[in-house]
């Protein structure tokens, strides 16, 4: 008996691993994915020579960036494609999108053509800015199914790759080519193409198992698999947070520090891959193990069929309790299954709860839908336009470089991204504690940086970077798992792609209208036509605008945190109920080894 209970741990644990190995290697090109898509965000790098280039004022410049934030408005195309195209389709249509949007950047920045009509230029932008929507659906979508049960960890993580991507874009540029925009925009060009080629062999759906045989171990498995992943992308991070802090040892120190720090970097963007590797190669031991112990049972034959006797006698005895059990479950069933349908029939009268699958006219219609909208649209919004305009609020400022704070504000949106999932998960899991809450603290928070970077004061810019980066990575990590869990997984790439319209109309109100316009109030005019502005007075009504906007999202945070506190626990206790139901289920098992 002891000999088959051990077979039977060797089956699920061989089961477990070799089933998920390839699943793992999806996840890991998805995340080389995210590295490259973030693309969208790194416009600042790059604005100055299209403004100067072009002769543009502020408010066309950032009406330019408006541009390539209206590119993730079409990204409902991306969302309706989800449900129809394979997930290498997808990837290849981002990819050459991106491809196309900007490498025309790229030929007029490098003055291999002229400058293009500002329309023309519109055009290229959305291509680019529409392109990281189709990358972000095909990744998400695909992971968030395959690990269903580990949403906020799955989200952090790869939102946190996105954050990581404009400071690797950056860093690299920085080191191999520093002030050549048009290098960096080819390699925005290039660079996503390659990853998205490689990701379409191995990016795909992997349908959840039947039954909740071995569940528990496999989430202890992915836990520990996301955990090795999130310590790598924190190592990455610090490794590229050194390099802005201190840019002159490695910039000043000759073309072999710059081949080291690009080689160090590129080993940590790999090193994800050795979680397949090990899952892997725990599902060969698992299987050899179990062959070697199926090989040791079988001397034992001879005694098990000595004991058949006595193990007859046992058998009838829990035949009996089998019976009286089988009795209880059917009545217990029949119970459910009276009440499911009664529950069927009622959410057919009055449609579904939140919590349950919608069709996207059922989640439009619902309040809690809207609330969170327009809370997304005060954080992500907001700042996005902090990341769009961070050229110009830098010089303003009277910072010349200002690539520091770009990328300052990319690797600690990382840490927000990384951490929130992870946090979020955790007290939803230990105290049912509703993940808008979340979004709640972080609008106040960004309302303070915003405080911050308006009073100018020394340091303040490198503080509300900050502040800004951490709380924007929450916004997005956060509610991509979120709406999940509130208005289901069947239609969930249309509806993250809804949602996703915050980030064009953010732009266009923020940055576009109340950043373009109130900069060029304060503006004088340059020989070129364009126009520039040096002061904190520059954006400091811009700031305080965007710091009440934040005020507004925390209320509505609020708000939809307590409409939806049942829904989170009903949530909570069905992860407990499956968790004590297996440990129940295991110490039965165990006791009936001892006895036998």
């Amino acid at each position: 008996m002891a000999k088959n209970a051990a077979t039977a741990s060797a089956t699920v644990t061989s089961s477990l691993s070799r089933g998920t190995w390839w699943k793992w290697l999806g996840f890991v090109t998805a995340v080389w994915v995210q590295c490259v898509s973030g693309n969208n965000y790194t416009f600042s790098n790059y604005s100055d020579a299209l403004k100067s280039l072009m002769g543009l004022t502020q408010l066309q410049l950032n009406n330019l960036s408006v541009a390539k934030d209206v590119g993730k408005a079409f990204g409902l195309l991306a969302g309706l494609a989800s449900d129809r195209l394979p997930m290498p389709a997808i990837l290849l249509i981002g990819s050459l999108e991106g491809l196309i949007g900007y490498g025309a950047q790229w030929l007029v920045v490098r003055r291999a053509i002229a400058p293009l009509p500002y329309w023309q230029m519109c055009v290229f932008l959305c291509m680019g800015g529409n392109s990281s929507t189709w990358m972000n659906t095909a990744v998400l979508v695909t992971c968030i199914r395959n690990f269903r049960r580990n949403r906020g960890p799955v989200s952090g993580i790869l939102k946190g790759y996105v954050g990581l991507s404009t400071a690797i874009f950056t860093d690299i540029s920085a080191a191999l080519f520093p002030d050549n925009p048009a290098a960096f925009l080819l390699l925005l060009a290039i660079a996503p193409a390659a990853i998205c080629a490689a990701a379409m062999l191995f990016l795909r759906d992997f349908p959840p198992a039947d039954g909740d045989s071995g569940r528990d171990e496999e989430e202890e498995e992915e836990g520990r698999c996301f955990a090795a992943i999130n310590t790598i992308a924190v190592v990455i991070a610090v490794y590229l947070l050194a390099f802005d802090l201190a840019p002159g040892v490695v910039r000043g120190a000759g073309v072999a520090a710059i081949s080291a720090f690009v080689a160090v970097l590129f080993l940590l963007l790999a090193a994800p891959a050795a979680v397949p590797v090990y899952v892997a190669v725990k599902a060969r031991i698992a299987r050899n193990s179990k062959l070697d112990l199926e090989e040791r049972s079988e001397p034992l034959l001879h005694a098990e069929e000595e004991e058949e006797e006595v193990e007859k006698e046992k058998e009838e005895v829990v035949a009996v309790a089998g019976d009286e059990a089988v009795v209880l479950a059917v009545a217990a069933a029949a119970a459910a299954a009276a009440a499911a349908a009664e529950a069927e029939a009622e959410g057919k009268r009055r449609g579904p709860r939140i919590g349950d699958e919608h069709t996207i006219a059922e989640a439009l219609s619902t309040t809690d839908f809207w609330v969170l909208f327009i809370s997304f649209l005060c954080g992500v919004g907001t700042g996005l336009t902090v990341m769009n305009n961070m050229g110009q609020i830098g010089a303003a400022m009277g910072y010349a470089d200002v690539s520091v704070f770009i990328s300052l504000i990319s690797i600690w949106g990382f840490f927000g991204r990384i951490g929130s999932g992870t946090l979020s998960e955790y007290f939803l899991k230990k105290n049912a504690i509703p993940r808008p809450l979340w979004n709640a603290a972080s609008q106040i928070l960004m309302a303070v940086g915003y405080v911050v970077m308006a009073l100018a004061l020394p340091g303040s810019l490198y503080i509300g970077s900050v502040i800004v980066g951490v709380c924007y990575g929450f916004r997005l990590a956060i509610t991509v798992p979120a709406a999940s869990e509130l208005f289901g997984l069947k239609y969930y790439g249309l509806i993250y792609n809804i949602l996703i319209l915050n980030l064009p109309l953010g732009s266009f109100l923020f940055s576009g209208l109340l950043a373009g316009l109130l900069y060029d109030a304060e503006a004088t005019k340059t020989a070129g036509g364009g126009n520039t502005c040096v002061g904190a007075h520059c954006y400091r009504l811009v700031f305080f605008v965007m710091a009440f906007a934040c005020l507004v999202g925390f209320g509505l945070d609020v708000l939809l945190t307590v409409r939806t506190k049942k829904v989170y626990l009903r949530i909570h206790m069905n992860k407990n109920s499956k968790r004590s139901a297996a440990a129940a289920a295991a110490a039965a098992a165990g006791d009936q080894t001892v006895k036998s």
